[in-house]
Parts: C-alpha cells; sequence; structure tokens
C-alpha cells in the first residue's frame, strides 16, 4: 500500500480512539481533509484488515461499529486492535508473499540463498514476479537481523535455519512467563508496537503447542495512549535516518489545527492545495513525553534553527539525501547545549523556579518526597521544616515544568518566579469555581434525615 494511505489510516484510527465515535461521518471527514466517499472507503479497508489479521475472536466481532472496537477500556487496553494496521501494512504483498515461502522452506531443512532462490520461484504464484538472487539475499539479511533464521556454522556457501530455539527448548511454564513478562514490558514500555507484536505470535505458539494451556492477561494496565502507539510508525524511519544522517521531508500539521490530513488527489481536476506545511529537517532526537504519551522529533533547519514536531502530525515522510559526519555531529552537540535545562523539548530562557512542597500526614509513607526525588529531573531538594522542602530548578521556561507541579495538588506552593506563581494561582482559583454549587439554596439533608 501506498505511504499515502498510511498516514491517511494512521489519522483516521487516532480520531477514533480520542474521540470514540463522537463525530458523524461528514465531520471526520472534514478533520481529515477527505470526503466522505474516502472515509467510508477507509473504514472498510480497516475492517478487511481485521478480518484478514485478527484472530477469530475479533474477526466475529468485525460486524460491529469501528468506533466500539477502538473505544477505550481500561480493562482491554492491551488489546492489539490498532497494531492489525502495522502488520497488515508494513511490507508489500509481494514481500509477505515471498518471506512466506522462504520461511516455509526452511521448517524442514537448512538451505543456502541459491537453494533458497530455486524453490521460492518455484512455489511463488505465476502472478508474481520472480524474484532474482539479490532480492533473495536482501530478505535472508532482514530475516537476519530480525532474528528469524541464523547462519549456520561453515564456510560459503552459507546454509540459513530457522531461529525458533525460543518454541522448541522452552518448556511450557517457561513460555507462560516469557508471555507474561513480555505482556508487562509492551504495556509499560516503549516502544510498544513490536513487543505487542511478539506478544501476539507467542500467544499463537503457546496455543499451536500446548493446546492444553491457556496464555492469559492478569494485568490491567491503567495508563494508555493509543496515540503514543500509532505515532510509532514514524519512529523508525526518523531512528534509521537519524543514525545514516539523513534529512528528512514531510508535511505537517500543527495539533492546534482544525485538519489532521489532507489527501493526496492523483487527478489534477481535483487537486488542491494541502492545508499541511512542507518541512525538511535534518534529525536528531527523538523524545517521548511519559506524561502525555506524545513523541516529538528534534531537528536542524537551516534558517530556522533547531526545530521540534509532534509525531502525530507528521504525515509522507521520505527520506532525503545524507549530511556529513562532521556536520552532525556538530548539531547534535549544539543542540545537547541548548537543550541542558530543557524539562523536555522547550527552549525558551533559562530561570530558575522554585517550589515549596508538604510532606504528608503523620504516619503516611513520604510518597511526595519519594516522587520528587524520582521525577525532579536535576533540581535540588533542601529539607526546610519538619512538615516542608524546598525544590530548585533551573529549566528553559515553564510551560513544560508547570503541568508536573500543578499535579502535586495542594502539596507544592510555587515560590517563583513570579509570573508562574500568579499562572498557578489564577487556574487553582478557575478550578476552585466549577465545584461552586450551581444553586445557593440547595441544603444536604441532616444524618437523622438521610436515615
Amino acid at each position: 500500500m501506498a505511504r499515502e494511505s498510511f498516514d491517511k489510516e494512521i489519522q483516521f484510527l487516532r480520531m477514533l480512539s480520542l474521540t470514540s465515535g463522537a463525530y458523524n461521518r461528514k465531520q471526520y471527514a472534514e478533520r481529515l481533509g477527505i470526503s466522505v466517499h474516502t472515509f467510508d472507503k477507509t473504514q472498510r479497508r480497516l475492517k478487511e484488515i481485521m478480518q484478514t489479521v485478527a484472530d477469530q475472536r475479533l474477526g466475529a466481532e468485525a460486524s460491529r461499529e469501528m468506533a466500539d472496537l477502538v473505544r477505550f477500556q481500561y480493562g482491554e487496553s492491551a488489546e492489539p486492535m490498532l497494531l492489525f494496521l502495522y502488520r497488515a501494512k508494513s511490507m508489500k504483498e509481494t514481500e509477505v508473499q515471498r518471506l512466506s515461502v522462504l520461511l516455509k522452506i526452511l521448517q524442514d531443512n537448512a538451505a543456502t540463498a541459491m537453494e533458497l532462490l530455486d524453490a521460492c520461484c518455484a512455489d511463488l504464484p505465476e502472478e508474481l514476479a520472480l524474484p532474482d538472487e539479490k532480492t533473495i539475499r536482501s530478505d535472508l539479511k532482514y530475516l537476519e537481523e530480525v532474528g528469524v533464521i541464523r547462519k549456520e556454522p561453515g564456510g560459503r556457501p552459507y546454509r540459513y535455519a530457522l531461529q525458533q530455539d525460543m518454541l522448541t527448548k522452552l518448556t511450557v511454564e517457561e513460555q507462560l512467563e516469557l508471555y507474561d513478562f513480555v505482556d508487562i514490558m509492551a504495556n509499560t514500555q516503549v516502544p510498544s508496537v513490536q513487543g505487542y507484536l511478539l506478544r501476539d505470535s507467542l500467544k499463537k505458539a503457546i496455543t499451536a503447542n500446548f493446546p492444553q494451556e491457556e496464555a492469559t492477561e492478569p494485568y490491567i494496565y491503567k495508563y494508555h495512549y493509543y496515540s503514543r502507539i500509532l505515532d510509532e510508525a514514524h519512529l523508525y524511519t526518523l531512528l534509521g535516518a537519524i543514525r545514516q544522517r539523513k534529512r528528512v521531508q514531510f508535511l505537517y500539521f500543527s495539533p492546534k489545527k482544525p485538519s489532521s490530513y489532507s489527501s493526496q488527489n492523483t487527478n489534477p481536476r481535483f487537486e488542491r492545495e494541502a492545508s499541511g506545511q512542507s518541512n525538511r529537517i535534518v534529525p536528531l532526537e527523538v523524545i517521548y513525553d511519559h506524561q502525555y504519551g506524545r513523541w516529538y522529533v528534534i531537528g536542524y533547519q537551516g534558517r530556522r534553527g533547531y526545530v521540534k514536531f509532534r509525531m502525530e502530525g507528521i504525515t509522507q515522510l521520505e527520506e532525503q539525501d545524507s549530511v556529513e559526519e562532521e556536520y552532525m555531529l556538530e548539531l547534535k552537540q549544539q543542540w545537547t547545549e541548548i537543550s541542558r535545562y530543557s524539562w523536555l523539548v522547550d527552549t525558551g530562557n533559562t530561570m530558575t523556579v522554585q517550589a515549596r512542597f508538604f510532606h504528608p500526614g503523620h504516619g503516611q509513607r513520604n510518597f511526595i518526597l519519594d516522587r520528587v526525588r524520582l521525577q525532579g529531573q536535576w533540581g535540588t531538594i533542601t529539607p526546610e521544616t519538619d512538615h516542608t522542602f524546598l525544590y530548585e530548578i533551573q529549566v528553559n521556561g515553564i510551560t513544560e515544568i508547570k503541568p508536573w507541579l500543578r499535579s502535586f495538588g495542594s502539596s507544592c506552593e510555587v515560590i517563583a518566579p513570579l509570573r508562574l506563581r500568579q499562572e498557578m494561582i489564577k487556574e487553582w482559583k478557575e478550578i476552585a469555581a466549577y465545584y461552586e454549587p450551581v444553586r445557593e439554596d440547595v441544603q444536604l439533608p441532616d444524618d437523622d434525615e438521610a436515615e
């Protein structure tokens, strides 16, 4: 499938998961910058992907509304429904067919590249173009890099065999323990996509090898951001570009704008100007914000200098030319110095933030101090009284640290700078106003009346 379609479906799934079907078809189409007809076609394609890739349980539910299948639920937050798109569209159909044939051949015996080429040419469907030796060797290199196959000991010509010790040498108890470990890591660490796919593969292997056993999900994960999983579509492309020192080009849609996508029309009669902004940067770093579940890419863009983009707004991502190693190293060193006091990616003026934290009640574990020590980065902690301690940190601006301070509620008092203190006072007054009674004459019943 074309990269443009991949972007469109990612934005479509993101909107469905975040809104839980709150919009109608026309509103979704307007937000995506596509027609209602294209919206319907995209929804049908996603349902086809579900029916093709999903297990039988979800396949039976494919008739449900798409919004119901992505609606956020704590108990089902580990369901890899949003990952079907990756599995179905991460490779071309010809690649899927060719790799399937290669793995089928290697299930029985080890083979050389030329033996695999002959077997592949004999087993592929007639309508597909036959591969050459270079293509087969490229496929073998890819399968070896991802750990699916390995080279057998010996000299040339090398023989390749399946890497399946995990399935053949582990007991059922060990496989179930491994499944639980992968489940925890996929749901609590980033990136997550590969972990989810590995978990799904392990579940199928356990079911096939030990039908009497069942891989269950004994844990419920409360804090989940579907958007972080969808943003991983660009993660590995950007990481690869950073490693290879390549520029990238993309169309960016700011999250502040009403539209999050724009279709690519090949017919000149229907061509329209995209509302996104074209950008070409040297990517330097990828950063994940665990508090909001957001991915950022940091890059250098000529006259604009160092720039940052949220990955959820990136579409039509393409690799460009390479830059010199010395130039890349210089840019990274400069960015390291500029972001030295960035709470996350903020590049504002450096200022000192001071806050007073209050210990919890007598006899309680001091979770306030523990959390500040864990999350307070390079800030310093100074004991003040038996009930309070001071926290001081230098940061590039107050935008990113403010939500963290606010999350402590009444256990935190901002002292400096004055601007931040005034902003916090204003916000807490607004919050307090939300909880005032609508009617002033409302009287709560006495205990006796309530009984």
